[in-house]
């Protein structure tokens, strides 16, 4: 029997984080795209502030939301 691929980078982070903020990936993606244009950095702060997101969290879902735009 083959094991499931590992994931890896940012994506391997979002088990932790539906379980942890009770929301899946797909919201936090839709909050991030009704955030409008900023900047890394911005969207991370803004995750932290606005939701009490842990900088881990919120920088792996600012790196895989960017890198889809």
């Amino acid at each position: 029997m083959a094991d499931a691929p590992t994931v890896k980078g940012p994506a391997s982070y979002f088990p932790s984080i539906e379980k942890t903020y009770g929301h899946p990936i797909s919201h936090w993606m839709a909050l991030l795209q009704q955030a409008g244009p900023q900047k890394h950095m911005a969207l991370v702060n803004w995750l932290k502030t606005e939701h009490a997101m842990g900088h881990g969290h919120a920088n792996a879902l600012v790196a895989v939301f960017l890198a889809d735009q």
